[in-house]
């Protein structure tokens, strides 16, 4: 198998650290609002690519973050006069009914920044000791003279950055590069007690102390949308390997962004589609479709046009499947001839090389053209296998799985139970009446809450 490697800018042998684990942190969501199509992508795409590593024999521990305490959270919890916790824990679960909704499956570990603020203070006091930070007033500042790989990762020249105009200016800082490790309190801001006064963590360090506590000094993939090369994944390799002075990430894997008219869909922009409303719109499968149909590390364009050509090309693999069913029967069990081995082999193939999942979808729409009007029953039946074995990592409902099914519902009461823990009873209820209108029941017993099909 081989990947791009952001790092050195080009395709590597993929060699894990453990021969049959994986380790992979992925950067998630700021908690302040719905996400959209733009957030999905790095969501499907990696989830797609975890399942396939499965597929392969690994086992992966995959950790995806919540950045729950930042600028954007503070002024959405001061324009509704609420804490900003309530604002994270909102969208966090709507977060969740989402990533649900997609087909995503839950992490190994979704962290919080704000249950790891003793671990991030800890990471700044080790930085402060080794010299490679130090304190203006209640700030702490990392000191990027002190680390010279700095800006090999998005491969620029530090010199080139410092004359340029996109450098932030803080008269607090050494040098126009140094980034903030914690932030001195202000005036209606969440704050926490530390050695430099009451504060809050920057942006970089959350993802560098929960990768640390939860997969090591080291690990094998760290991904995220390319919009985090520089500065986020630049500022977090260089503290996390000054820190253990070890190599931290094996490969670097990014996605490339949607634009909308070639701009960013973003949400400082305002030329957002959420999520929500693309399922109500074009459905899981339409998404999944046009996120899978394009390599993860090209920029797509989102349109109406676009994701109706990829409703169309999922309802050609469905209407196939659904008709292969109804001549073949769901129950059978095949011979593995040279047919399948060669078709399995040429997807392990596409696969392998980078996570190419258009070549993926190629061979699978190569398989179901015709397949029906040459009326050969047992090519119909190898066919359905292989393609429901590849859904395992594609993703697409051509039948619906009970057990996801199950697993929603368990995620719903979850959430159910967290929103009643705070006391959020209107949400508590609005769950309650989601599941009822699909048929299923619940029961509030001493002993925990159950649920049963009407």
């Amino acid at each position: 198998m081989k990947i791009y490697n952001t790092l050195s800018g080009q395709k590597e042998e993929f060699v894990p650290l453990n021969p049959n684990a994986v380790k992979m942190y992925v950067c998630g969501p700021t908690v302040y609002n719905l996400i959209h199509v733009g957030n999905a992508r790095p969501a499907v795409v990696f989830d797609a690519f975890r399942r396939y590593l499965e597929y392969r024999g690994y086992s992966v521990i995959y950790v995806q973050n919540f950045t729950d305490v930042d600028d954007k959270i503070i002024k959405a919890a001061n324009i509704e006069g609420v804490d900003p916790k309530v604002i994270g824990d909102r969208y966090v679960a709507e977060y969740f009914k989402d990533a649900c909704e997609l087909g995503i499956q839950p992490a190994t570990y979704h962290p919080r920044t704000t249950n790891f603020i003793e671990q991030i203070k800890e990471f700044v006091l080790e930085l402060e000791k080794k010299h490679f930070a130090y304190q203006r007033s209640s700030d702490v500042y990392f000191d990027v003279s002190a680390f010279p790989s700095y800006g090999a990762l998005s491969h620029r020249n530090p010199s080139d950055m410092r004359s340029g105009a996109r450098v932030e200016i803080n008269e607090n800082k050494d040098d126009p590069l140094d980034f903030v490790l914690w932030k001195g309190s202000k005036a209606g801001e969440p704050k926490w007690e530390s050695p430099w006064g009451d504060g809050r963590p920057g942006w970089h360090i959350e993802c560098s102390s929960m990768s640390k506590t939860l997969l090591g000094d080291a690990f094998d993939i760290h991904a995220g949308g390319n919009d985090l090369i520089f500065p986020h994944h630049e500022d977090e390799r260089a503290q996390t390997e000054a820190l253990t002075g070890k190599k931290w990430v094996n490969y670097w894997m990014h996605n490339g962004m949607i634009s909308v008219k070639d701009e960013k869909m973003s949400k400082s922009i305002g030329n957002i589609f959420t999520v929500r409303e693309a399922l109500k719109t074009y459905g899981k499968n339409a998404i999944r479709m046009y996120l899978l149909s394009k390599h993860y590390r090209s920029p797509i364009e989102f349109s109406s046009d676009r994701m109706e050509e990829a409703k169309t090309a999922y309802s050609r693999i469905a209407r196939v499947m659904e008709e292969i069913e109804k001549k073949v029967g769901k129950d059978f069990r095949i011979t593995e001839d040279e047919f399948v081995k060669d078709q399995k082999a040429k997807m392990i193939e596409v696969l392998d090389d980078d996570f190419n999942t258009p070549q993926a979808l190629s061979i699978i729409f190569d398989l179901v053209k015709d397949i029906i009007s040459t009326g050969n029953v047992e090519r119909m039946k190898s066919v359905k296998v292989l393609v429901d074995e590849w859904n395992y990592f594609l993703g697409f409902d051509f039948e619906p799985d009970r057990k996801n099914v199950d697993d929603f519902i368990e995620l719903e009461l979850k959430l159910r139970n967290d929103a009643r823990m705070r006391k959020d009873y209107a949400q508590s209820d609005e769950i309650r009446k989601k599941l009822e209108e699909l048929g299923i029941e619940i029961m509030d017993l001493p002993e925990g809450t159950r649920w049963r099909w009407k």
